[in-house]
């Protein structure tokens, strides 16, 4: 194994590269043996000499290499997967070759070289498709680069040197390629099953776990974990899961996976028209079911029912119990059945196959079903049936997981929407724009807005522009209080500053008021011997806020607009000029809810036409690039805004958005909150 020097960008005569850009899901694989197949096809037709050496034998090698190797970028990177395939012609005593390389964006984690040590029970799993490309190649290795690591692999042409002349057929025939490259026969895999009654079966387990830990998308487990399954441990798999609560509706195939993909489709159109009918309660324990097949026979039997010919040693035909082991006498005292036993005799399959089918339990609630299916087997071994029991409890989880996270965003999301306003008035005079971007974390809080008259008759609109401390219910508690405290105070006619007097003293009593409740609930906790923990503090309830009032003006009075407004811990706000010039239009002064009796003071200016003013969040402000620099150090905002003079309102907050993300290489981490008014 040696070093691959970086593929040109153009390359030499004698080379036919071809390039694509893989997602990083459990497509990919697929998807790039259908593009060196479809490669492989275009090159046979080519004058090149090396082409013609390509047999049905490399080109199926070469759709392995390239299944494993993106399988594995997939699977241990989940980053974007390049693959680069290119055709060389010999040169300097070397055979033309073939030369596979696959890339992803993940190059901290290293590809491990002692998986190809044996131990005394046999080959390590982690490395088996690394093994295979060994076997098929004449030689591979790893490249690193700058945030790319790469894996590639040549597969020599063997015989090129007697190819036929130009003009003769090619080793793969021209009327024939496209049936046999296209479409090659699936090979069937060997496997080993006593390896998974020891040290494979925690190997795997064990990968299992990491890979499906910290998945957020039910979907995206289904998948991942079918990968793990086929080929391995079946030849197919499929997953249906349960909707959720009463109105959920019944379950739906969310992922089917075969080793044979000519025969995906078909099983997908088979097992879509019912789904596997399992004994309640809900247990772990796997269940027979019948092999699907196209005229859909056996398919209405219960799962758990006895499938044709399926009998004990007495005759009678095997069922299921509560908990899904199989029931029956055979021979034992009491007839009671062992999960050896079931496993033995429940699995007897209709013509094809034996298949299995496996709840998916979580807390005694049943979340889906796994199905697995053994061609041209009467019975699952015990050693795969256990290990897929083991494993099923592990997709359980992982979905349950996922389904927890789902619902959390969902209501932060739904919970976000019903704390800000459902739009924003139109002030006349006053071109108004709104940019709000919250945090990717799934929790609601943080930054809020509003745009709103003061009362019916009057001519005169406040905004605000705030950020709540902290994140979560606490800071969702003090939105959802700060906003209509705000409006009620601006329209039971307050002046600016009042306002924030007025409500800074609510967050101060708010907050007494519930240290008050959490201390009693300390005192009564003390008084009961072994009683329930005190609760912590709760958390102190202060934000920044920018609010402001503005009164639009007549022609005789200059047009554009009055505006006041004051600053309470937050960014200052800008004032853009039509020459470019911009100043800060307020002053600091203290949190809100942190200090009392402060006397909070406005700020009133002329929004002359043409003049912008930009509210923002500390979201814009403290966006952070790589080298810990923040947006608005050296009044970075300031230069965007002045770059700004002449645009539009709707412009500027564009354009000042696309300068917050582009000034740091990772995704906005924090609310991200902007107000343009604009006077016309």
């Amino acid at each position: 194994m040696g070093e691959l020097a970086p593929p040109p960008h153009h390359p030499p005569p004698g080379q036919s590269v071809t390039r694509t850009s893989l997602p990083g899901n459990p497509l990919a694989p697929s998807a790039a043996r259908r593009f060196v197949r479809a490669a492989l096809a275009d090159w046979t037709g080519l004058a090149l000499p090396a082409a013609a050496a390509i047999t049905d034998r490399v080109a199926h090698d070469a759709v392995l290499v390239v299944g494993e190797l993106v399988t594995n970028a997939v699977v241990h990177a989940g980053t974007t997967v390049e693959l680069l395939f290119r055709l060389e012609d010999p040169a300097e005593g070397r055979p033309a070759a073939l030369v596979l390389e696959v890339s992803d964006h993940h190059p901290a984690r290293p590809v491990r070289h002692d998986a190809f040590q044996e131990d005394e029970d046999g080959l390590d799993e982690y490395g088996r498709g690394l093994r295979l490309v060994a076997a098929l190649t004449e030689c591979w290795g790893i490249t690193y680069r700058p945030g790319l690591k790469t894996v590639w692999a040549r597969l020599p042409l063997d015989g090129w040197d007697t190819c036929p002349v130009p003009g003769a057929e090619p080793a793969i025939q021209r009327g024939l390629r496209a049936a046999e490259i296209l479409a090659p026969p699936p090979r069937r895999v060997v496997r080993d099953d006593h390896e998974w009654a020891g040290r494979g079966a925690l190997s795997f387990l064990a990968e299992a776990s990491d890979l499906l830990a910290g998945q957020l998308d039910e979907d995206l487990v289904a998948a991942l974990a079918g990968q793990l399954l086929v080929p391995r441990l079946a030849d197919w798999c499929a997953f249906w899961l349960e909707g959720e609560g009463t109105g959920g509706g019944g379950p739906r195939l969310a992922r089917v996976w075969h080793a044979d993909e000519s025969a995906l489709e078909p099983l997908r159109t088979v097992l879509e028209k019912e789904p596997p009918r399992m004994p309640e309660p809900p247990g772990t324990r796997p269940v027979p079911v019948p092999w699907p097949s196209p005229d859909g026979c056996g398919a209405a039997r219960p799962a758990g029912g006895p499938a044709p010919g399926a009998h004990g040693t007495d005759g009678r035909a095997q069922g299921v119990d509560g908990d899904g082991r199989a029931q029956g006498v055979h021979g034992g005292a009491g007839g009671a059945s062992t999960h050896a036993t079931h496993a033995k005799h429940a699995t007897h399959a209709a013509p094809g196959g034996a298949a299995l089918a496996y709840r998916l339990v979580v807390g005694g609630h049943a979340l889906g079903t796994l199905m697995i299916g053994r061609r041209g087997q009467d019975r699952i071994p015990d050693a795969v049936t256990t290990l897929v029991e083991d494993f099923a409890r592990r997709v359980a989880l992982a979905v349950g997981a996922a389904r927890r996270y789902t619902r959390q965003v969902t209501i932060s999301r739904v919970l976000q929407r019903g704390l800000l306003p459902s739009q924003v008035a139109q002030i006349p005079g006053v071109e108004s724009r709104v940019v709000y971007e919250p945090s990717d974390d799934g929790l609601a809080g943080g930054d809020f807005y509003d745009v709103f008259q003061a009362g019916p008759g009057l001519r005169r609109w406040c905004f605000m522009l705030g950020d709540v401390q902290g994140s979560g219910p606490e800071a969702a508690v003090v939105t959802g209080l700060a906003r209509p405290w705000l409006r009620l105070l601006a329209r039971e006619d307050h002046r600016v500053g009042q306002v924030l007097d007025r409500l800074n003293r609510l967050l101060l009593d708010d907050a007494t008021e519930a240290a008050e409740a959490a201390a009693s609930m300390v005192a009564a906790a003390g008084d009961l011997p072994g009683g329930p923990q005190p609760p912590a503090q709760p958390q102190a309830r202060f934000l920044s806020l920018l609010f402001g009032e503005l009164v639009p003006l007549g022609p005789e009075e200059g047009g554009g607009a009055r505006c006041t407004l004051a600053s309470a811990g937050h960014p200052l706000p800008l004032l853009l000029r039509p020459d470019g010039s911009v100043t800060p239009a307020a002053v600091p002064q203290v949190l809100l809810g942190v200090v009392d009796d402060v006397g909070y003071e406005s700020h009133t200016f002329h929004l002359a036409p043409g003049d912008t003013l930009l509210c923002v969040t500390d979201g814009v402000t403290e966006r952070r690039s790589r080298t810990g620099r923040m947006f608005d150090d050296g009044d970075g905002l300031a230069e965007a805004l002045a770059g700004c003079a002449g645009l539009p309102a709707r412009e500027v907050a564009e354009r000042i958005k696309h300068a917050v993300h582009a000034f740091g290489e990772t995704p906005v981490c924090d609310d991200l909150a902007l107000l343009v008014l604009q006077a016309r």
